[in-house]
């Protein structure tokens, strides 16, 4: 590329089950390539699976979206926000951490798959009775992760419409800055007033906890305890929610790799892995911005340059995964970035594994003949942080 060239547009657009074109030619060709964002704010793109490990790993690299030159996901730098974890750097990020990470540990989510059994099965008994053709996200595959972190966190399922509303705003990137913003204000503040009532009627959840133990004990204060809390909410359905829709899509589409699944329970662990892998949902990127000089893939990023981390072009790399642009459920997706990497890996990660495992699998065993009524593209968000779709109809 030449000094005057512009570089090259950050692919807003994708297929339903496949990263943007651009990504497979970027990983093979250049690894670590300049791209523009807005105006003239041109980040370096991460498209290698090592190459990625490395820059979400090293603590030269900032999560702080407040800083100048950040490559951010609206022109516009956001307001600081208490709570944000994914926009925060140590040591204020290992502080608020370590008061989420016992909810979220394997062993408390094991804990947790009865519950979870107990959702999938009494909504597929409500989806049954559904006339058809019906829609698999408005009656399963949005409402069980929903159910799930409203049920974690101590929030009223009834709510449900108010917090997808809201959540789907602050994930719709091409709403813009204002909407985004207005999104997680409003789930910020319901969340706040629902803090200040559980300190004086506690119950059995998260919330309660952080109102009890975090709180009113001065190591947290109320508005970093919400904002915590509207994070959770938000990536405990959204992404969960479209990981199951597109999952059930792919695996409709791929009726060899449904049958070896429905063939073999102990194939589901290792199929959920290669689901994330080949689906990468949360396609916008993991941005950062150095903070010194760093060596990446024989590029040096300066100090002050922002960078963005292609979790799906990462996760389609030859030089990790053979074949990747196919889905094999027997392959060994351990290397998978779905869930990012580093000090901001997902905190969810067990619970939503734990969803996918116990879902699929009893969906097609509940409905063995379940089958698309017509193509899943029509209904592909726009414009979304989170790829997915937003009806999916189904008969069986």
């Amino acid at each position: 590329m030449n000094s005057t060239d512009t570089p090259p547009p950050l692919p807003r657009h994708r297929p339903l089950l496949d990263p943007a074109a651009e990504y497979g030619r970027w990983v093979r060709e250049r690894p670590l390539t300049r791209i523009s964002l807005w105006g003239d704010l041109h980040p370096w793109l991460v498209t290698r699976n090592e190459d990625a490990r490395a820059v979400l790993s090293d603590a030269r690299f900032s999560s702080e979206n407040v800083r100048p030159g950040f490559p951010g996901l609206q022109p516009t730098p956001p307001p600081r926000t208490p709570g944000q974890l994914f926009a925060m750097d140590p040591p204020d990020h290992t502080r608020l951490r370590r008061m989420l990470i016992p909810e979220f540990t394997f062993r408390r989510v094991e804990q947790l798959r009865p519950a979870i059994r107990k959702i999938t099965d009494e909504l597929l008994d409500g989806l049954v009775k559904q006339q058809r053709p019906a829609d698999l996200v408005e009656h399963f595959t949005l409402p069980l992760p929903l159910l799930v972190i409203c049920e974690l966190l101590g929030v009223p399922y009834a709510d449900r419409d108010f917090i997808h509303r809201q959540a789907a705003a602050f994930a719709t990137v091409s709403a813009g800055p204002e909407a985004m913003r207005a999104g997680w204000a409003a789930l910020f503040g319901y969340l706040q007033e629902l803090l200040a009532a559980k300190a004086g009627e506690p119950g059995d959840d998260l919330m309660s906890k952080l109102a009890a133990e975090r709180v009113a004990t001065g190591e947290a204060t109320s508005a970093e305890a919400a904002g915590m809390l509207v994070q959770l909410l938000i990536a405990g359905h959204e992404t969960t929610a479209s990981m199951l829709s597109l999952g059930v899509v792919a695996l409709l589409r791929h009726p060899d790799q449904l049958a070896a699944l429905r063939a073999d329970d102990g194939l589901v662990p290792g199929a959920v892995e290669e689901l994330l892998r080949y689906l990468t949902v949360v396609h916008i990127g993991m941005r950062r911005i150095a903070t010194e000089d760093v060596e990446v893939g024989g590029v040096t990023v300066r100090a002050g340059e922002g960078v963005v981390v292609a979790l799906q072009a990462a996760n389609r790399d030859p030089a990790v995964f053979a074949d990747p642009d196919t889905l094999d459920i027997t392959r060994d997706a351990g290397q998978h970035l779905a869930f990012g990497h580093g000090l901001h890996h997902c905190l969810g990660q067990s619970l939503a594994r734990a969803e996918l495992q116990i879902a699929l699998p009893t969906l097609f065993r509940r409905l063995p003949e379940l089958r698309a009524t017509g193509p899943a593209e029509e209904f592909a968000f726009e414009g979304r942080a989170v790829h997915g779709v937003r009806e999916l109809p189904v008969a069986w």
